[in-house]
């Protein structure tokens, strides 16, 4: 690739945004500015990117016209404010926020399940990457889907405490200390539920119907992805007591029939997954801390025929929620982009 471009790294000091960064010179990405930018609070902070050491930028009256593209890496409400005015600026803007989700005229994309979309983007746009559960979920399920249909899905997503951020991983781990010690966790204020050795089956802010925004997304995300408005979502979110690393237990009813060792089949020749299957042998399905930390790859395992007489199949998936999630799928949508020169 002969040109490079000129990076900001929106939230540069936060987990997703470190982790995006790590991930450009991992990859090589050709950047030939970085430009990470954070809120006020983070001024006087710096990044490292290849051996040099870059100040963090206030978020805040930066001049996107300065840069070929935008990584997002901050929450809905930071995406919400400035994207538009990046895009409008000049610059493409991949937001993994979730904010855009659910918006018909930003393209959502999963690499490579629907990187054709990528096409209604010019030289200057939002592009949405789907939450990190989503895009786990989504690389399992669009082989599967192409092969028989799914009409239905039911899944539990047990997320990592990284999801929340650094502030909820620094809790966790003061809340685990305080356990072992025996002096009984104490909570901060606004911590909401205990984190330490507890399942938490709310993520993000519940709405009126009894669901979680997270919940809710994570159905939007992938019909949206799959191009299948009729199909059936039912998600359950849940906060674990895990650093990093999503984990799934997926449900998949289909139109037609789709036994176990045809999914292992599908499964193994799909892109972006890895399928860990042994069954009867302990140890032989992928788990959240010995297969997702910190690896660039979705983990299948637990591949089983429904008992019930209409059939079905039942997964299991692992993850690394911020790095296989968020940052990962940004990397790849940038690399497309890249291609064809932005």
């Amino acid at each position: 690739m002969d040109r490079s471009f000129k990076v900001a790294v929106v939230g540069a000091s936060g987990l997703k945004g470190e982790t995006l960064i790590e991930l450009l010179e991992e990859r090589d990405f050709p950047v030939s500015t970085l430009l990470p930018l954070a809120s006020d609070r983070s001024l006087g902070h710096s990044v490292s990117f290849r051996g040099r050491s870059h100040p963090v930028a206030a978020l805040a009256g930066f001049d996107f016209a300065q840069c070929d593209l935008a990584f997002f890496c901050a929450g809905a409400a930071v995406a919400r404010q400035y994207a538009p005015h990046a895009a409008a600026a000049g610059c493409i803007v991949i937001d993994s926020s979730g904010e855009f989700s659910a918006h018909a005229e930003v393209p959502l994309v999963v690499m490579p399940i629907n990187a054709a979309a990528l096409s209604r983007i010019g030289t200057s746009g939002i592009v949405a990457s789907p939450r990190g559960a989503s895009i786990a979920l989504l690389l399992t399920l669009a082989p599967l889907h192409a092969a028989a249909t799914a009409t239905r899905i039911d899944l539990a997503t047990y997320q990592a405490v990284s999801g929340a951020g650094r502030t909820a991983l620094e809790e966790l781990a003061r809340q685990s200390i305080e356990a072992l010690s025996g002096r009984g966790v104490t909570l901060q204020d606004g911590a909401g539920a205990q984190l330490a050795f507890n399942c938490v089956p709310q993520v993000e802010a519940f709405v009126d119907n009894g669901y979680s925004a997270e919940e809710l997304q994570i159905a939007v995300e992938t019909r949206r992805v799959l191009a299948a408005p009729g199909l059936l979502v039912h998600v359950t979110a849940v906060r674990v007591p895990v650093f990093y690393g999503d984990c799934i237990a997926l449900h998949l009813d289909t139109e037609r029939p789709l036994g176990a060792a045809q999914a292992r089949q599908l499964l193994r020749n799909a892109p972006g997954v890895t399928v860990l299957d042994e069954p009867g042998r302990p140890g032989g399905y992928p788990t959240a801390a010995t297969e997702a930390a910190k690896r660039d790859t979705v983990c299948i395992g637990r591949i089983r025929e429904d008992l019930a007489p209409d059939g079905g199949l039942n997964l299991w998936i692992v993850a690394d929620n911020t790095r296989r999630g968020a940052s990962f799928n940004s990397l790849q949508i940038a690399q497309a982009l890249a291609q064809r020169a932005i």
